[in-house]
Parts: structure tokens; C-alpha cells; sequence
């Protein structure tokens, strides 16, 4: 039998933070519900089939379009009955049109995906619940108006993901940690202290089977990312999709690389499709904590405030350096989408 490697528990962690910071105790509380409504979601999906037809309709469209699925329901009714039990004010979840009031005394205001990566769910592919915790706004007109502010005022932000390891990710403001669930003693352990996203890579993530939607810019970058050594970029590449952000996520946590979901020209897409507030916030703060960079292509993710609730925007982050490049290529016409000459085998990039 394998030796369990010493590692603190996520409630030892969170005392700590506590001890360092009594204001931080709501939020401690609301981590350790959300720990532990994770576990139960962890149990479920990895029952797959054995658990009845998760993958099944209900028959409903949620907010942004999405067909909701068995699992999606049920992760949300989960998360909003932890949520219920923690200082929370009022919550926001992508199956919810309007946002839940909860405990109008209490401090937090949270905002949910309860299953990202649902139409993967009988593939075997990683799954996550992804999380946002923000400040409740005083004078709030209306409860919509708490998650109106922009992300760089999270107080705490992560997600779980339910693969071959169960983990949890969670960002304060001053770093990135994970936590892997221990099934033999059902608490999460601290497995990785303080993440870091290494600044560089040649690893890319994006759909480009919507390559004839995209615009200019995004198409010069993979061209030159394609072209390898003989581009303009002067080196080899990788490919990557899961199409699963959590997923995406976890391994630009571990490895670096860049993720890329930019808006297209097809119906729906101009603005992205990727939910601001309950997606792209909590992964951009995560992977800020983590030294890396977070945009829409061109504007930090975190300065962005939100115009309506399910608000989407395009969403590009990992390797601080990398993301800074494709901003480059949206702003600077020394990266030109027209393929100039100077793009040629000698390069921009390579002085």
C-alpha cells in the first residue's frame, strides 16, 4: 500500500489564513463548504453510468442557451444548498437566471459555474466546478448590482476538477495553491504550496476548427505558431484541447502554455462565450496569483466590469509572456495580419 506523502489539510490552511487574517473567517467558511459540496460532485461523476444518465437533457436551456444536463441540475442544487449553510449574501450560478438571495447580514457575494465541461461528461473528461467570491457592494440598488464590480475585487477564486485526481484550486490574492482530494481520509491536502505559471511556452490551446470564424490577428498568431522554427516565432509549438476550461486550466498550472477562446464571426460568438463573471474572473485571478496574464485579447480580464450578469467575453490566458505576445499581435502593426515580408524566415521576433 502507498504512503499518503505528508501534506497539510485544506482546514489547517485555512486556520491559518484566519490566524493571519480574522476578516478572512467568512470566507475560510465558504471554502470549506464549497470543499466539501466538491466531494460529493467528485463522487457522482466518477460513478459515470453507475449513477444513472447524467448526460441526459432535462429538457430546459439554461441562461446562456446551454442544454442543461442530469449532473448540471444536480451539482447545482448541491452547491446552492452549501451555499446556503455559508456567509453568503446572495449567489450567482450559470443554471440560475436571476441571482439567489441567501442571508442578507452575511458578507460574500458568490458566483458559480456548478459543472464546467458538461458535454464531456460521459467522454471521461475532466470535469470542474469553478468559483468566485466577491465583496457584497453597500447601497447595492439590487442584488444583480453585488456581481457588477470588476474581477480584480475577488476576494478568493478556484475550482475543483474531477479527473483521474480530484483537486481543488484555490487563489487569494497573494498566491495560487491546489489541494488534492485524499479518499482515504476525504479531506482535500495541500500538494502544491504556491503555483507558479512559468512566464514562457511553446504549448497552445484553441478550436481551430473555427479557424475560417476568427479574426486577423488570432489567425496570424497560430499561422506563425504553425510555422514553427521556420516562422517568425522561431520555434516548434504544441497544440492543445480539451475543451474543458478547467482542464485547460490545471494544465497551464502545471506546465505553462496559453488557452485561447477568442470572439468569431459566427452568430453568438462576436463577444466570446465564455461567462465573465463565473468563469473567466475566477481563472483570471487564479492564474494572475500564479504569475501569468489573463486578457480578452487585448484588455486585462480583471479591469473589465461586467455589464450584465451572464455577460461573455473572449478569454486568453497562461504564460505572462505569451499572452502579452498575442496581445501584440491585436495591437502592435509590427505583428501585421497582411503577412508581411519582414514575417519571413528572417523574423520580427528573433533580433
Amino acid at each position: 500500500m502507498l504512503e499518503i506523502a505528508p501534506a497539510r489539510e485544506l482546514q489547517t490552511v485555512l486556520e491559518e489564513r484566519v490566524g493571519q487574517d480574522a476578516a478572512l473567517a467568512p470566507v475560510a467558511d465558504l471554502i470549506r463548504a464549497i470543499a466539501d459540496t466538491a466531494m460529493e460532485v467528485a463522487e457522482v461523476v466518477a460513478l459515470g453510468r453507475l449513477a444513472g444518465e447524467s448526460d441526459a437533457a432535462v429538457g430546459d436551456l439554461n441562461p446562456d442557451g446551454d442544454v442543461q444536463k442530469n449532473l448540471d441540475v444536480l451539482a447545482n442544487d448541491l452547491f446552492v444548498n452549501a451555499l446556503r449553510q455559508a456567509p453568503v449574501a446572495v449567489a450567482l450560478s450559470e443554471e440560475l437566471k436571476e441571482p439567489l438571495l441567501l442571508d442578507p447580514a452575511a458578507p460574500l457575494a458568490v458566483a458559480v459555474d456548478p459543472l464546467d465541461g458538461s458535454s464531456n461528461i460521459n467522454a471521461n473528461v475532466s470535469l470542474g466546478s469553478i468559483f468566485s467570491v466577491l465583496p457584497v457592494l453597500p447601497g447595492a440598488t439590487d442584488a444583480k448590482a453585488h456581481f457588477l464590480q470588476p474581477g480584480r475585487n475577488q476576494l478568493a477564486a478556484g475550482f475543483a476538477i474531477y479527473g483521474p485526481q480530484c483537486s481543488l484550486v484555490l487563489a487569494f490574492p497573494d498566491k495560487t495553491s491546489i489541494f488534492t482530494l485524499d479518499r482515504r481520509k476525504g479531506a482535500f491536502r495541500e500538494t502544491v504550496a504556491t503555483a507558479q505559471i512559468p512566464r514562457q511556452s511553446h504549448e497552445y490551446a484553441i478550436n481551430t476548427s473555427n479557424y475560417r470564424h476568427w479574426g486577423p490577428s488570432i489567425r496570424t498568431f497560430v499561422d506563425d505558431c504553425v510555422k514553427g522554427t521556420e516562422g517568425p516565432l522561431g520555434c516548434d509549438h504544441n497544440m492543445r484541447w480539451i475543451a474543458s476550461l478547467v482542464a485547460e486550466a490545471y494544465r497551464i498550472l502545471s506546465r505553462g502554455g496559453v488557452f485561447l477562446y477568442p470572439g468569431d464571426l459566427r452568430q453568438g460568438y462576436s463577444s466570446g462565450r465564455l461567462r465573465l463573471i463565473y468563469e473567466a474572473n475566477p481563472v483570471a485571478f487564479i492564474t494572475e496569483q500564479a504569475g501569468g496574464n489573463a486578457t480578452d485579447g487585448v484588455r486585462r480580464i480583471l479591469d473589465t466590469v461586467p455589464s450584465d450578469i451572464h455577460v461573455r467575453t473572449p478569454l486568453v490566458f497562461g504564460s505572462a509572456n505569451v499572452v502579452h505576445l498575442i496581445t501584440r499581435y491585436h495591437t502592435d502593426p509590427q505583428f501585421s495580419a497582411e503577412h508581411s515580408p519582414l514575417f519571413g524566415r528572417r523574423g520580427l521576433m528573433r533580433h
